[in-house]
């Protein structure tokens, strides 16, 4: 460890002291509270694996001493101990420096999860279904709600587009890493020829922004209302209930039309544009602190091909490390965790990589 990490431990070790004394006095409010017990929570993991390095460190001080012992068995139990402790070492040094990486600030929020049917037609359309109902079925799984915010369903099923927020605790953490094309090779239901079809479909997961992230003035808005038509506006169409948003300085545009009031719509809408120029000023913070480096897991474009569903073959690849799966039916019903879990192990160890080159 170097010394300036070694300061900053000491310093978390300190802040976590303070912050279970204040806990222990029982004098602090309901939101103060909160507060303090998520501070505490996130300094935690650091202090307790930092402890763990110690003791280690001070067993094999006390191992290497006995390994000079005159007595034979004593010193070859010694030695035997060692190598054990020093395995220990090298997880317990990787667990702290894992804990001591910079947070994205973004990791525990809820996200904004928008899939669109891309090339391939109807089979592209029924492909984006199957994608959104994966993430509703992994959501479940992780205790996260699913909000339907706007989709646009095709003739033969599946999406033209669906926009969704999911709200819960880390689900960008674990989502963040899906943005991009997901590719599907198989026989359409369309096909009579039964032939193999690649179509494809893109992935965005967005950190939902609070209103304190981005301040909108309402000068830099242009709200048009309008009556609701197309598929899915039957019902809401006798009204003008149909809301579009323009933010003036940016050009960004967001059309709500699901909801059968007009205030309901604005609200969605306004949650979505302050969603997608929240992740604006990420991509552009980034950029400024990164530069152009490029994350192994992928840049989170969604030009990028990440992922191939192969259902001949039974699995699915992801490109960007190298993984293949033959799982394909389980990881469609959700169960995705082996998957984000490499992701997730990729993005650390290539974190921690660029800190030792650094």
């Amino acid at each position: 460890m170097t010394a300036i990490s070694l300061d900053r431990i000491r310093q978390i070790e300190a802040r976590r002291d303070e912050l279970a004394a204040l806990m222990a006095t029982g004098d602090l409010s309901g939101e103060r509270f909160v507060a303090v017990s998520k501070e505490y929570a996130e300094l935690e993991p650091v202090a307790v694996a930092a402890a763990e390095v110690r003791r280690l460190r001070q067993e094999a001080e006390s191992l290497a001493q006995m390994t000079g012992d005159a007595d034979a068995e004593l010193r070859a139990m010694a030695e035997e101990e060692l190598r054990e402790n020093r395995a220990a070492l090298e997880l317990a040094d990787r667990r702290l420096a894992l804990a001591l990486l910079p947070r994205d600030a973004a990791d525990e929020r809820s996200a904004m999860l928008e899939v669109r049917a891309g090339t391939g037609g109807d089979e592209a359309a029924l492909f984006a279904g199957d994608l959104f109902r994966m993430y509703q079925r992994y959501a479940e799984t992780q205790g996260w709600r699913v909000e339907l915010i706007s989709a646009s369903e095709s003739e033969m099923g599946g999406f033209k587009e669906v926009v969704a927020s999911v709200t819960g605790q880390g689900v960008f953490a674990k989502l963040k890493f899906e943005s991009g094309v997901h590719r599907v090779q198989r026989v359409p239901v369309t096909e009579s020829g039964g032939r193999i079809h690649t179509s494809a479909a893109t992935v965005a997961v967005l950190p939902e922004a609070e209103e304190v992230d981005v301040q909108i003035d309402d000068k830099d808005l242009r709200i048009d209302i309008y009556r609701s038509s197309g598929p899915g506006g039957q019902s809401v169409n006798t009204t003008d209930s149909a809301v579009r948003i323009v933010h003036i300085p940016t050009g960004l545009t967001v059309i709500q039309q699901d909801e059968k009031s007009q205030h309901k719509n604005k609200a969605k809408a306004m949650k979505v544009l302050r969603t997608r120029l929240y992740e604006m000023e990420r991509e552009r913070l980034h950029a400024e602190r990164a530069g152009a480096r490029k994350s192994m897991v992928g840049s989170g474009d969604r030009s990028e091909r990440i992922r191939t569903y192969n259902f001949p073959q039974g699995r699915v690849t992801d490109h960007r490390i190298n993984l293949t799966l033959h799982r394909l039916p389980e990881i469609l019903a959700g169960d995705m965790g082996e998957l984000i879990g490499a992701l997730i192990a990729e993005d650390e160890a290539e974190r921690l990589a660029s800190l030792d080159a650094a």
